[in-house]
């Protein structure tokens, strides 16, 4: 991969990386709830459970859907069964030590498993692959993917999650904590509707 390859790759990843989607949704009300140290894990899990993902996917992986496409269904309806229960679970958080609070941040093992039925991550990969990917399948240049991945997401997912402790002071009431991870309840299952939706008309 040349240099301009490289740097071509860390300005898309940065961009898609950084952009609006359930992890960093998921990881902003984790922030705002339970601060940026308990939110490790779930940061952890993100872009290392990402990464790995994409490093299976550029080695051929990815070939599995193409060559049974009733797998695009299945994912597109496990995933957003899933992402609902997100948006269930963030919509009913409640901050540590709130009356009634059981709910917890996300474990690595929970985040990085995530990736794997999330929308975002799967159109990612396969933009990537695509322009990336040659088709002798290198390993070196799979492993190149994965780890500037690992830096932007991390980067990412740190910054998501820094914004959302940062929004605890004007989120101190539970009522402002409730409307703030309503809200980003909503967002997710807004784009559940759109992939559904997109699903349906493809």
């Amino acid at each position: 991969m040349t240099i301009d390859s490289l740097i071509a790759l860390f300005g898309i990843l940065l961009a898609a990386t950084w952009t609006p989607g359930p992890n960093n949704l998921m990881l902003a009300s984790s922030g705002a709830s339970f601060g940026l140290r308990a939110t490790v894990p779930h940061i952890a899990g993100v872009f290392i459970g990402f990464g790995f993902m994409l490093f299976i996917v550029a080695l051929g992986f990815g070939e599995v859907f193409e060559r049974v496409p009733a797998l695009h269904s299945i994912l597109r309806w496990v995933g957003a069964a899933l992402l609902l229960w997100v948006a269930w679970r963030i919509a009913n958080t409640k901050a540590p030590g709130e009356s009634g609070a059981r709910t917890k941040p996300f474990t690595f093992i929970q985040a990085a498993a995530f990736q794997w039925v999330n929308p975002k991550g799967w159109a990612m990969c396969v933009a990537l692959v695509g322009q990336f990917m040659g088709s002798e399948r290198s390993i070196m240049v799979a492993g190149i993917l994965a780890g500037v991945s690992m830096i932007s997401g991390a980067t990412s997912a740190t910054g998501w999650a820094a914004f959302g402790e940062f929004l605890q002071r004007w989120l101190k009431s539970p009522r402002h904590l409730k409307a703030f991870n309503v809200s980003m309840a909503a967002v997710i299952v807004v784009g559940v509707v759109f992939v559904l939706w997109s699903g349906f008309g493809a």
